[in-house]
């Protein structure tokens, strides 16, 4: 029967497409409004300088876009994974730098404290993280240890009355410069291998810890990155998380997570790389007319089209599958495999939308200081971070032929 329900009630073609709630899509709106105003102005001094913006993690906190996932109690929207994707497209459109600090901010280091800490951790750590006073990173790779992370792992903690004392160090720390407290992980078991390691709280201010360096980028660039050292730091032994030697499990289950939230990054560098190629296509001008009534250009700018909508659903349902994942369902089974295939996708799709968007460009698309230029220099990194495209394919075809 055709449908007689007022055109109000009705969800857009684009709302039916994206699968998007009206909650939802003002939830975008909001974040696009918001990233736009206030991170967009920040891009490009942030890739000039490798410079960070010391006011903006609170001007963040102070808008609600920290603690999506966090109950409100602790000072969060009591939302789900779904939507803070959401928030990370919109600040990814804008200023990719600041949305990748803002993820490890977010979900790598106060998502994994909110599905695997205690209460009284949670309570020390998480407000803070909301409001944006403190900055989190996560402290994973290690330097001759990338994608075999865990069983390459040298960072070693052994209980020592109260305290446990690491000595290590982890490389490539996204917000390692300017973090506030970190979610770090060391052997505790160096027998049991990748089974005998424990994850951390470690606080900036720990005697023994210390930035060797600051990593200078060719993308990303002002989103801090570094280099950690640990010698004979001293960790409260409260600030152990979960279990000695059950490190791995809360290890699992956020690189699963890590996966499904660089997808959106990737989708909101697409769209903003499509939305310039339209700009560029209409005003630059060759043999008398706009490069956009030339048809090999219209041939770009619809494939470009069709691989941005291909990244949005491949994103979305990802993170959907994300929303319901289990507490022990990280590393293994349909997510583990579900979302090592959505970032596969979804990274090299966009390195493909980035080659077309250049070239759309021209010579322009070939000077540094050009924001298509800034956003081509991000690809390499959304195809390496939590583990290679290759790593993902391993994943992916391990649980296949598990199975």
């Amino acid at each position: 029967m055709p449908d007689s329900s007022p055109a109000a009630e009705r969800p857009s073609v684009y709302q039916a497409f994206t699968g998007l709630s009206p909650d939802e899509m003002e939830i975008l709106h909001q974040a696009d409004r918001f990233a736009q105003a206030e991170l967009y102005p920040l891009a490009e001094r942030m890739d000039n300088e490798e410079w960070w913006p010391p006011e903006v993690f609170p001007k963040i906190g102070e808008t609600g876009f920290f603690g999506i996932t966090a109950p409100e109690a602790l000072g969060g929207s009591g939302m789900d994974v779904f939507t803070s994707g959401l928030v990370l497209q919109a600040f990814g459109r804008w200023n990719h730098a600041l949305a990748l600090s803002w993820v490890a901010h977010e979900n790598l280091c106060m998502h994994n404290i909110l599905r695997n800490a205690s209460e009284a951790q949670k309570q020390k750590y998480v407000p803070g993280m909301c409001s944006g006073q403190l900055i989190g990173a996560l402290g994973l790779t290690e330097p001759g240890a990338g994608s075999d992370a865990l069983g390459s792992m040298r960072t070693t903690a052994y209980r020592d009355g109260d305290h446990y004392v690491l000595n290590g160090s982890k490389i490539y720390i996204t917000n390692g410069p300017v973090a506030d407290v970190l979610l770090v992980y060391a052997k505790t078991d160096k027998d049991r291998g990748a089974k005998g390691i424990s994850a951390f709280l470690v606080e900036k201010d720990t005697p023994g810890f210390k930035v060797a360096q600051k990593l200078i980028k060719m993308g990303f660039r002002g989103s801090q990155t570094a280099e950690l050292v640990f010698e004979d730091c001293r960790v409260p032994a409260e600030n152990l998380v979960g279990v000695e030697n059950e490190g791995v499990r809360v290890v699992m289950s956020g690189l699963d997570l890590e996966r499904a939230m660089i997808s959106p990054i990737c989708l909101g560098i697409a769209e903003r790389a499509l939305e310039l190629s339209l700009e560029f296509a209409k005003q630059r001008k060759q043999f008398g007319k706009p490069i956009s009534e030339f048809q090999m250009i219209q041939d770009k700018i619809a494939t470009i089209y069709t691989k941005v909508e291909a990244m949005r659903l491949y994103t979305y349902q990802t993170l959907r599958a994300a929303n319901v994942m289990g507490e022990d369902d990280g590393g293994r089974g349909e997510i583990h495999k579900l979302t090592a295939a959505g970032v596969l996708f979804v990274a090299e799709t966009m390195n493909e939308v980035l080659n077309e968007a250049v070239q759309i460009h021209g010579g322009n698309g070939y000077i540094w200081e050009s924001e298509i230029n800034r956003l081509y220099r991000s690809i390499k990194l959304l195809e390496i971070g939590a583990g290679t495209s290759e790593v993902r394919k391993l994943i992916i075809s391990g649980e296949l032929l598990r199975g």
